[in-house]
């Protein structure tokens, strides 16, 4: 069944309804997110205002209602800037099956493509129906971390996968390759 959500980019205005949903995802989700709810609970609202002016957060929105959200990083390393990292992805229990997460996770290759060459993830390797959606979105496994994470003394591994995007826009802020037969400096 299909249902109607508005996709936006979340800003600072959204601060408070971001910390709410993110902190039921750690909460409710444990095994999908190296965060917990430990450690993010006790953060005060700026945190969570600071972490959405970092990243590309896009919410989906019912109404007034934020039902999901998911965020785009890019590495800050001069060598790693053509790769985003999606992180974050939740979607409401009571708004699942309805196609928002593949909305956000649509979202956000768009907003990714002539900004990265490619966009990473991770998803805990028992989540079939999140590596299905990744899957079915285009991307690649590339790997699998093996105990990735330990929660109450039990391994959980990690999928790693990736999907190459058209190749960028040359990024201004980095450095020109040097001309063919200038010495190149030893990295």
């Amino acid at each position: 069944m299909q249902s109607t959500f508005t996709l936006r980019r979340l800003d600072t205005n959204d601060a408070a309804r971001y910390r709410q949903l993110r902190l039921e995802s750690l909460r409710d989700s444990p095994t999908a997110y190296g965060s917990s709810w430990e450690e993010e609970s006790p953060q005060p609202l700026e945190w969570f205002a600071r972490r959405l002016e970092q990243g590309w957060t896009l919410g989906g929105w019912q109404g007034e209602r934020l039902c999901g959200i998911a965020t785009v990083v890019a590495h800050e390393l001069v060598k790693m800037r053509h790769k985003g990292v999606i992180v974050g992805v939740y979607v409401h229990p009571d708004a699942r099956g309805r196609g928002l997460g593949q909305a956000l996770i649509r979202g956000l290759i768009a907003h990714a493509t002539g900004r990265f060459d490619n966009l990473l993830l991770s998803a805990e390797a028992a989540n079939t129906a999140a590596c299905r959606l990744y899957r079915k979105l285009g991307f690649v496994e590339y790997g699998r971390e093996p105990r990735a994470m330990k929660i109450g003394g039990r391994f959980y591994d990690e999928v790693l996968m990736a999907l190459q995007l058209p190749a960028a826009t040359p990024d201004a802020g980095q450095p020109a390759p040097p001309s063919a037969g200038q010495p190149t400096p030893n990295a």
